[in-house]
């Protein structure tokens, strides 16, 4: 005789994050056991890293496991849902016809304004489950129409990378053709060639074609890397941790400077990390070449200051008073990404 469905979403240790491993014991007689679970905690040098997470990081692994006993003693049927992201980046959404929430499988009732629905992965859920969902998912490829102006983590997470392919592919093509150049990063490109390479990436992604016989100008690429930046909903330098890097840029001491930068780089999410780091050790290479692109790294943090870290609030005079710690944060980024990532 088929028993009870047991579903473990709601417990604590499935939302901690990490794949989790169930020893499951059913008797004729009792109950099912549930055996403390064993976490599988991700290895990956980048997760090894970055133990703490802001409220944008996407945060935790999500493991969720719905089993079912058919008969005594064994069960038969196991719905895994492990290393499923879930995140809920999502909104009020008004279903048309009758929809079940994905969360604990309850019809979902009224005419409008039935639940919410990610607008990362399509999650559908009841507003009072999306609390207990972790913050978390894996996009899917059909909702990302575009590159730019696409949250970072969930594009990173999408296309299953490390960094956006932006700045991979913008990267690449400036260190193959263009440290030497004068003004790198502080020249300009004309505007509507830059809008044609934001074009490409949108339409082609990491098949966008920037090379030199389409592009010969260095500089149009740089505007391109720079546009991107600008045009995120949540800045490379988070929100969360805005203020945090400008206190730390104002403290004297140059050595407890160092680690309060450090200690707040730690509060990154993993993909904002990871695009900040690559970005710097680029960024050092052009230092490297100051004597033919006459760019230090005072220079590229007037440029890059306000373009990775923007004030919560939309303030201008917050922006004008912070100007120069935003410029002193990515020097010190760029001139101590060998200690600091």
């Amino acid at each position: 005789m088929m028993g009870n469905a047991v579903d473990y979403r709601k417990n604590p240790w499935l939302r901690s994050g990490g794949q989790v491993l169930l020893t499951i014991w059913v008797t004729v007689d009792t109950p099912p056991v549930l055996q403390p679970p064993r976490f599988v905690r991700n290895s990956s040098p980048l997760e090894r890293k970055r133990p703490v997470r802001d409220a944008h990081s996407h945060s935790g692994l999500c493991s969720l496991a719905s089993f079912h006993f058919m008969s005594k003693g064994t069960y038969l049927q196991v719905t895994d849902f492990s290393n499923t992201f879930l995140h809920l980046g999502s909104q009020v959404h008004t279903f048309r016809g009758p929809h079940w929430c994905e969360y604990c499988a309850n019809f979902m009732w009224g005419l409008i304004a039935q639940g919410v629905r990610c607008s990362d992965c399509g999650l559908n859920v009841h507003k009072q489950c999306s609390k207990h969902v972790p913050n978390d998912c894996q996009p899917d490829l059909k909702r990302i129409k575009k590159v730019y102006c696409c949250d970072l983590t969930t594009l990173v997470k999408a296309h299953n990378m490390q960094r956006p392919m932006v700045v991979d592919i913008c990267i690449r093509e400036i260190e193959a053709r263009g440290l030497k150049s004068e003004g790198l990063y502080r020249v300009s490109g004309f505007t509507e060639h830059i809008e044609d390479v934001k074009m490409a990436f949108d339409r082609d992604g990491e098949k966008a074609d920037i090379s030199a016989n389409i592009y010969p100008d260095i500089n149009i690429i740089t505007g391109a890397l720079k546009l991107y930046f600008r045009d995120l909903p949540i800045p490379v330098i988070t929100y969360d941790t805005y203020s945090k890097f400008i206190e730390a840029a104002k403290i004297s001491s140059v050595d407890e400077r160092l680690e309060a930068v450090h200690e707040v780089l730690m509060l990154l999410p993993p993909a904002h990390y990871e695009t900040l780091r690559y970005l710097m050790i680029h960024l050092k290479k052009v230092t490297l070449n100051e004597k033919d692109n006459f760019m230090n790294a005072e220079n590229l943090g007037i440029v890059f200051g306000p373009t990775l870290m923007r004030p919560p609030e939309d303030s201008t005079l917050t922006t004008l008073n912070d100007m120069r710690y935003q410029k002193l944060i990515v020097q010190i980024l760029i001139e101590n990404e060998d200690v600091l990532f």
